[in-house]
């Protein structure tokens, strides 16, 4: 009988946990509103390619800064943001070297672009931008079980993400556990491409030298890893003809 009542509490105390969780979730939304002439996630999915969007999000991590980017005629930025609903990608953002300073994890931006896709990847493209009050910081979602399911995890694009206890496969042919670019062509310091493997299906993962540069923990942990090694993985979920995620953490267990 002892036993029977702990395992029912313990089960009371995670559905606790798990409601509360939601609760915090649903009022963190709430006082989140979007303001007038934003788009929800929901409608910035729904709009079509080219349309232009408005939308409200967090920076989660910068990828890139670009001095007089030719194809936009000014400097740029490239950066990972989310609000509460979904990931967003905003490629090419006109923006200074001094606010570029100023988009560290969790500031909040209003964002006015174009809808744009390539190669599948969903991103705001010809951007501009304000800072706005607000701070978030995206815990990630564990889609190791959706790995196999391409339209389940596609929901998820952009998005901070966990992978949880995947098994580091050889690159190539020889053995290597990564490879310098998708092709091997590369050197320290270009991006580092590796495969890990989850219920005898492979799957290729990067290492964006952009996002995580030769000098981030991550990417040193992905140069010693070992074929054979399993790994629980955080990135964001980027896509390039299917899942392409930047990893940002590496943990062998």
């Amino acid at each position: 009988m002892k036993k029977y009542l702990a395992v029912m509490m313990a089960l009371a105390m995670t559905a606790g946990m798990g409601m509360a969780a939601m609760a915090a979730e649903t009022e963190a939304e709430a006082d989140d509103p979007k303001g007038e002439g934003v788009m929800t996630y929901e409608e910035f999915m729904n709009a079509e390619v080219d349309d232009e969007v408005v939308v409200e999000a967090y920076v989660q991590a910068k990828q890139a800064w670009y001095e007089g980017n030719e194809s936009r005629g000014t400097d740029t930025a490239t950066v990972y943001a989310q609000d509460h609903d979904g990931g967003y990608f905003f490629y090419d953002m006109e923006c200074s070297a001094e606010d570029y300073e100023k988009l560290v994890p969790g500031t909040k931006i209003k964002v006015t672009g174009y809808k744009a896709e390539w190669s599948g990847e969903i991103e705001i493209a010809d951007a501009t931008f304000e800072f706005e009050d607000g701070e978030y910081i995206a815990e990630p979602v564990d889609v190791t079980e959706l790995l196999g399911d391409e339209e389940a995890i596609a929901a998820y694009q952009n998005q901070k993400v966990a992978f949880k206890g995947l098994t580091v496969e050889a690159a190539d042919d020889s053995g290597a556990a990564f490879l310098y670019n998708w092709d091997g062509s590369g050197t320290d310091g270009n991006d580092l491409y590796f495969n890990v493997s989850l219920d005898g299906n492979t799957y290729s993962f990067t290492v964006e030298s952009y996002l995580c540069d030769n000098t981030t923990d991550v990417y040193k942990a992905v140069k010693e890893l070992k074929v054979g090694d399993v790994v629980d993985l955080e990135g964001f979920l980027y896509w390039y003809e299917g899942i392409n995620p930047h990893i940002t953490a590496v943990s062998v267990q």
